[in-house]
């Protein structure tokens, strides 16, 4: 606005804010998990977190109770926001194998995109759940995923495609694991091996070998 200072223009986007409640919610969430992947939770503090979201501090405590109550509600939007985003995938009207292939992808490229993703699992991970046990959401958010690769392992088997008996929970863990261990360590496996770990080549090149490791297990066992 023409004529007001720095500090008019910040209570008049506080103000803005606090009056949507939906935009003032999500505006915490983000700065909170900017703040605690930046800081680790005990690192993070509630008077950063609320300057970064441009509120005042009681809007915090108002909508999330504690610094503790707000890390559960990261925890749940994190991983709410790639399980919807696994949805729109729209997997199960793909061939098996595509589908597959489609997941796996997916998933590689969502942990480069979402590096905030995997730091906060560390983080818990670390806190060995303490948190996210305490969650309602948690379980169910991950039903429509295990229900997805479950219809395609069906489907591949029913078409001699995959190998039968395989667990969903088991392979998308698989997947995950062959994704994450690679973006957890490789800034020193950079170092050890010599090669930039990071540069888009490489990155590419872990995706398709990623593929190639999960659709290789997938195939049904030559017959005697």
């Amino acid at each position: 606005m023409e004529g007001s200072t720095p500090k008019s223009r910040e209570t008049l986007r506080a103000n803005a804010t606090t009056r949507d409640p939906e935009r003032t919610r999500a505006a915490i969430l983000r700065a909170a998990t900017a703040e605690i992947t930046a800081k680790g939770l005990t690192g993070a503090r509630v008077d950063a977190i609320a300057k970064r979201a441009g509120v005042n501090k009681r809007m915090l405590y108002h909508y999330f109770g504690d610094k503790q109550g707000l890390y559960l509600a990261v925890l749940e939007e994190t991983y709410s926001a790639i399980r919807h985003a696994e949805q729109d995938l729209h997997l199960t009207e793909l061939d098996p194998v595509a589908g597959m292939r489609k997941l796996v992808l997916f998933t590689w490229q969502y942990f480069i995109d979402h590096p905030e993703f995997l730091s906060l699992l560390a983080t818990e991970n670390m806190n060995r759940a303490a948190y996210l046990k305490k969650s309602q959401s948690i379980r169910p958010l991950h039903r429509p995923l295990t229900g997805m690769i479950e219809v395609l392992l069906q489907r591949g088997e029913a078409e001699g495609t995959f190998r039968p008996g395989v667990d969903p929970v088991e392979l998308y863990i698989t997947i995950a694991s062959l994704g994450f261990f690679y973006m957890q360590n490789r800034h020193t496996l950079s170092v050890i091996f010599g090669e930039d770990l990071n540069a888009p080549a490489r990155l590419a090149a872990r995706g398709e070998h990623i593929c190639d490791v999960v659709l290789a297990y997938l195939q049904p066992p030559p017959k005697k």
